[in-house]
């Protein structure tokens, strides 16, 4: 009983203050390799979200629904994360049809926001589906139908990254302050652990969750 009791102390000093003794965020998913364009004509990858805490979003500039109120919430933790050096806000169209790069900064510029902090992608439609249904879970794969431009994402819905490409946490809803208040105090979490390899194998991040 001495023994057990002298091994836990010791477990508490050898952990505390450590990311190892904290309660983490659940693991739900991992970014796969993308290859989208930014609102300014540049390439942006997977890659590019490593080392920092990303929001990840899809929604389309003529949207009159809810895309609108989701993007004024998302300004919120825009405004509370921007100073941060390893946070992004990412924003994919589900409409690259009509959103080409051009018209996303437009759009960006309407908003006001610093693109290197807030980043709008457009790409293939079926690219950045895929993305959004296995890789961010804010979409159900049962959705999928044979033709691709017969699908049409329409989601209320953000995901959390981590520094390591790992999908963090539970999908919020963009639309209940109680679910970004706990956004919000997810992504503090995430900007406070470090980052671990961040290496790939075969194409895909080798931090897969277990």
């Amino acid at each position: 009983m001495f023994f057990g009791a002298l091994l836990l102390v010791f477990y508490v000093f050898l952990f505390r203050g450590t990311d190892k003794w904290k309660t983490k965020l659940p693991v739900i998913s991992y970014v796969k390799p993308f290859h989208f364009t930014t609102q300014d004509g540049q390439i942006y990858t997977d890659r590019d979200m490593l080392g920092k805490v990303c929001v990840v979003e899809y929604f389309f500039t003529t949207c009159k629904g809810i895309c609108p109120k989701m993007n004024t919430n998302m300004k919120t933790i825009y405004a509370a994360f921007k100073d941060e050096p390893n946070f992004m806000i990412v924003s994919h169209t589900c409409n690259p049809e009509t959103d080409s790069a051009p018209r996303l900064k437009l759009y960006a510029d309407s908003l006001k926001v610093d693109t290197r902090k807030w980043v709008f992608l457009t790409g293939r439609k079926d690219s950045l589906y895929q993305i959004a249904r296995s890789a961010y879970l804010l979409d159900d794969p049962k959705n999928s139908v044979d033709k691709i431009e017969d699908q049409f994402i329409h989601t209320q819905f953000f995901a959390l990254v981590d520094k390591d490409g790992k999908v963090r946490g539970q999908v919020y809803d963009g639309l209940k302050q109680k679910e970004l208040d706990k956004l919000k105090e997810d992504i503090k979490k995430l900007l406070a652990e470090k980052a671990g390899t961040g290496n790939f194998v075969n194409g895909i991040f080798n931090n897969n969750p277990q």
